[in-house]
């Protein structure tokens, strides 16, 4: 019986556990390497030698093996545009060849990305460590004594063809994941493309059952970023947030948005003098009517603020300064030139010119010479001349939305 002691001493492990442990890590082990080696017997190896025995010998070496898959030349001279065609995983490159050199093939390989990362193994007679260090700089990845030894040959070959495996399957990953964002960023700009169409349609359907006022006005205010020498990008955001621009219509009473009646002569003179689309709908209304539909301009800024997103935020700029005046006496805030946000600046411009080129309740459609020349009467006033100029110079593009987007 044992004693007490014994019965609680602690397990010790047999040497012989010991042994089938290891035995079974080794196993383990080796399968991994085998599994990892299998995948790169197939792989091309490129063999540059002006020895023809020596090519020889490399392959059959490395055909028993279970390599199989070789390209070899005798002649220097053709080892680039080999190497390019080929694509190899791997080059068995002899330093010592006629009319060039393995330096110099180091060299071209070394100055063409295509070539770049290819292992490339050095075959030489030579133990000079000048010209293994020229090798090492001109992107050599190991070296080999001449004659070859298999027993250095294949370890070396082995491990330079799974590093060169590993980093094309991490390449391969990388392209997949940026092509995957890519494919992301591409559906996600189209959704907010989408919302922003569908939000900008809810403000507008009441006015305009089209939605093809926010359209037009969007494209025309692009129209005029290009003309001003934006970058596409910023020409792509300013498009979209224009289209918000009067979202604040959606708390304006129909009562407003389609007040019926004909203008007298006064106010349509008015109208026409200062070219104030804005005033145009508002001068007519009495005061506390007048008051309310110019919030429609504070309105949607206060609902498009959002700081966590810039195309929200610059589409409440835009929301907010759109009826501002070049000299000042424009809503909500009566700010005066370049304090005006250039995107509220254009998008003056773009909204004007709809609203004159287009039926409204309150007027019918004038002519594009008509229009041209109202927009001209508010140069300086109430609009900027630099904005208005960029928008005439492209008269033929404004033409052109106007055709491709009309009311039905």
């Amino acid at each position: 019986m044992p004693t007490i002691l014994e019965s609680h001493a602690p397990h010790r492990t047999t040497p012989e556990h010991q042994l089938v442990s290891v035995a079974s890590l080794q196993r383990t082990l080796d399968s991994s390497i085998s599994r990892r080696a299998l995948c790169t017997k197939s792989a091309r190896i490129v063999i540059i030698d002006d020895e023809v025995n020596q090519i020889r010998s490399l392959k059959q070496y490395l055909t028993e093996a279970g390599y199989s898959n070789f390209v070899t030349t005798s002649d220097a001279t053709e080892a680039v545009d080999l190497v390019r065609q080929e694509k190899p995983d791997l080059v068995l490159l002899d330093i010592v060849m006629p009319d060039v050199s393995g330096i110099d093939i180091l060299h071209i390989f070394n100055l063409d990305q295509t070539m770049q990362h290819v292992p490339v193994i050095v075959l030489t007679e030579t133990a000079d460590r000048d010209i293994k260090h020229v090798c090492l700089e001109l992107g050599a990845s190991d070296f080999l004594a001449k004659p070859v030894d298999p027993m250095d040959l294949l370890p070396r070959v082995r491990t330079l063809l799974l590093n060169k495996h590993y980093r094309d399957q991490q390449a391969s990953h990388a392209e997949w994941l940026e092509e995957q964002v890519r494919k992301r960023t591409t559906e996600l700009a189209a959704s907010r493309e989408e919302v922003v169409h569908c939000l900008a349609r809810a403000g507008e359907f009441r006015d305009d059952d089209t939605g093809h006022h926010v359209l037009r006005v969007g494209k025309y205010v692009a129209v005029i970023a290009r003309e001003l020498g934006f970058s596409p990008s910023r020409v792509e955001i300013v498009e979209l947030a224009a289209q918000l621009h009067d979202i604040g219509k959606i708390g304006i009473p129909d009562a407003i948005l389609h007040k019926p009646g004909k203008l007298d002569d006064e106010q349509y003179a008015v109208m026409r003098t200062h070219c104030a689309i804005g005033k145009e709908i508002i001068q007519p209304l009495p005061p506390q009517e007048a008051a309310l539909l110019r919030s429609h301009a504070r309105l949607g800024a206060s609902m498009l603020h959002v700081p966590s997103s810039p195309l929200l935020m610059l589409a409440a700029r835009i929301a907010q300064t759109h009826h501002e005046w070049w000299n000042g006496s424009g809503y909500p805030l009566g700010l005066k030139g370049e304090d005006i946000p250039i995107e509220g600046r254009m998008t003056a411009v773009a909204d004007v010119y709809d609203a004159l080129s287009t039926k409204r309740s309150y007027k019918a459609a004038f002519s594009r010479e008509k229009c041209f020349a109202i927009m001209e009467e508010g140069r300086g006033t109430h609009f900027d001349p630099k904005v208005l100029d960029a928008f005439i110079a492209r008269a033929d593009d404004i033409i052109q939305i106007q055709l491709d987007y009309m009311d039905r």
